[in-house]
């Protein structure tokens, strides 16, 4: 990828190094990471190397009446006015910067703008957060309505104490894996995966290695971006999240795809571990059986502080754990205790964030 704010702009801290290179370095820190629990070779998944990013967040900068595009510089103590910003998806970067022509034709659009957040996908969809430090009236909403009209897409703003809607507060995203297509609604401030083209080969990868004996448990489960397609190799599915916002969400999209083999129960990874091992009793889960369910593989996808205590006992009686981590050293620390009954079969690197030093990575145990 080419950026003229390569070594200025903080939101690329690998711009320095060959795109290849950089995606070897990264299999060497997860390769030793895994060197106790797994020898084998990992699975790499490399991302295009531009225009891969569909959430976008910009703080707006104002300079006399105008308004600029600005991050975070690259020592953290100043910022950095943007004229481009290739690592968005298409439908982001085709509208971006006349967008910003637009606002800044309007003093009511622009005045005290504070950021802008991009959510886009492989449909094409749109949907723009503008975000100001201001009451936002029936004139804001007069010339935003016009602006939406004029670039085909969705506009939230939002001040405090205030969201206003214009149209609709999410996009609807096509996901193709393995020749099927699923639908997905991503929602404003929801959990979405930030790379489309990464998160298609993340859902390949685990439907590939999940073995649909029985039934199927999974943890921190967000809109069901997982869920809807591992559904189709397993009996039931129960599915949790703590958002409730994403179980609603989750609930829609298993809707739009006419999956009906699935329970969302909003409940956090802890609790879930509590109520199945009969430890506590959940008024949320008494219409659900939970000892009908024969769960033969659980997927994980925690936050980047990795599993707590509960959930790793939990997975541990479990014959087949799918772990996604975006924190490879958290996974390393809890493989050593899921280690103790279950073996590392597979691995993955998935490069979701290009020219970063972050990482997702995915292994695949069994129990021994």
């Amino acid at each position: 990828m080419n950026c003229k704010h390569f070594s200025i702009c903080g939101s690329c801290n690998l711009y320095d190094i060959e795109y290849q290179k950089a995606l070897d370095i990264k299999k060497n820190r997860v390769s030793k990471l895994l060197e106790p629990f797994y020898s084998n070779n990992i699975d790499i998944f490399s991302s295009p190397m531009a225009n891969h990013r569909a959430r976008a967040e910009f703080k707006i900068w104002h300079i006399d009446n105008s308004c600029y595009y600005a991050m975070s510089n690259i020592t953290k103590d100043g910022i950095t006015i943007l004229n481009e910003c290739p690592k968005v998806i298409k439908p982001i970067e085709n509208i971006q910067y006349k967008l910003l022509k637009m606002i800044n034709s309007s003093e009511i659009l622009r005045k005290k703008l504070f950021s802008i957040e991009f959510l886009a996908g492989l449909s094409g969809e749109v949907l723009v957060t503008m975000i100001y430090h201001k009451v936002l009236d029936k004139e804001w909403e007069k010339e935003a309505k016009e602006l939406e009209d004029s670039f085909g897409i969705s506009i939230i703003g939002r001040a405090r104490k205030q969201k206003i809607v214009l149209s609709k507060e999410y996009i609807t995203e096509k996901v193709e894996v393995n020749n099927r297509s699923y639908i997905y609604k991503h929602y404003e401030g929801g959990f979405t995966q930030p790379n489309p083209y990464i998160n298609q080969k993340m859902i390949s990868w685990a439907l590939d290695i999940a073995n649909g004996e029985d039934d199927f448990l999974e943890a921190y489960c967000g809109l069901g971006n997982f869920t809807i397609p591992l559904s189709t190799k397993f009996n039931k599915v129960l599915a949790t999240e703590i958002s409730k916002n994403s179980i609603r969400a989750a609930k829609e999209n298993c809707a739009l795809n006419e999956v009906n083999n699935i329970e969302f129960i909003r409940m956090d990874a802890s609790d879930t571990a509590d109520a199945l091992n009969g430890k506590r009793a959940f008024r949320r889960l008494k219409d659900i059986n939970l000892q009908a369910y024969n769960f033969s593989t659980i997927l994980v996808d925690p936050p980047r502080a990795g599993l707590d205590e509960n959930s790793i006992n939990l997975a541990k009686k479990i014959k087949n754990i799918i772990y996604i981590s975006c924190n490879p050293e958290t996974l390393a620390r809890d493989l050593k205790e899921l280690c103790q009954t279950h073996k590392v079969v597979r691995a993955a690197m998935f490069d979701q964030f290009p020219y970063t030093n972050h990482i997702e990575s995915g292994v695949y145990l069994e129990r021994i």
